[in-house]
């Protein structure tokens, strides 16, 4: 059983779609041991405490200056011990210390497929922005692991979904969620926690 740690931003669409995957069963062999938010009035944390899940905020409001907030931030994660470190919504570029500490162990589920719309600057809204500008006819949702790169790390899953006519930046963002994001993002963690995920040279490799 491997020990999770899921950090979040807002309103935590994706950790629900974690958690009921692992009430249905749908992911096995895991468990979340913590959630935690820079912003304490995310909503996420609402719903990581009806499902009786320590939740905690640290905001970088909080500190003095943003280095403070990183100890703070990492030492309270390594309380947890976890096995694996789940991005999903978390809006906080992640600092050297702690991606060397989790090496290998961070995923995150970025809402384009990678290489398309994704690095610096591309988040939320802004990545369904960017595609609809471009006139994308397919867009969709990658799960990746995190180096110290931005959104450059092997890639795991990704899922495509169609744009339609029509289609404004939020029923894009929805779609994709719906479609793409709460699918994989699962998925990736229920492979990995079984042992089917493996990188070469920066390639995964999934076992069924």
């Amino acid at each position: 059983m491997i020990k999770l740690a899921v950090l979040v931003s807002g309103g935590g669409t994706n950790l629900q779609a974690l958690m009921d995957a692992l009430e249905s069963g749908s992911v096995t062999n895991a468990e979340i041991s913590v959630v935690i938010s820079n912003n304490k009035n995310a909503y996420a944390l609402k719903r990581a405490a009806e499902h009786g899940i320590d939740a905690i905020s640290i905001s970088p409001k909080d500190y003095t200056d943003r280095v403070l907030f990183e100890e703070a931030f990492l030492n309270c994660l390594n309380e947890y011990s976890p096995d694996l470190v789940v991005l999903a919504g978390f809006l906080v570029v992640l600092w050297k210390d702690l991606i060397r500490r989790y090496s290998g162990r961070i995923i995150n589920i970025h809402p384009s497929l990678i290489p398309s719309f994704c690095g610096k600057g591309y988040y939320g809204l802004k990545v369904h922005e960017a595609a609809l500008a471009r006139g994308v006819k397919v867009t969709g949702a990658t799960v990746h692991f995190v180096d110290e790169g931005t959104d450059t790390g092997p890639i795991i899953l990704q899922k495509a979904v169609p744009v339609q006519q029509g289609d404004s930046p939020e029923s894009l963002q929805k779609r994709v969620m719906e479609q793409a994001e709460w699918v994989i993002l699962p998925k990736a963690v229920d492979l990995i926690a079984n042992n089917k995920v493996s990188v070469t040279d920066g390639m995964v490799t999934i076992t069924e």
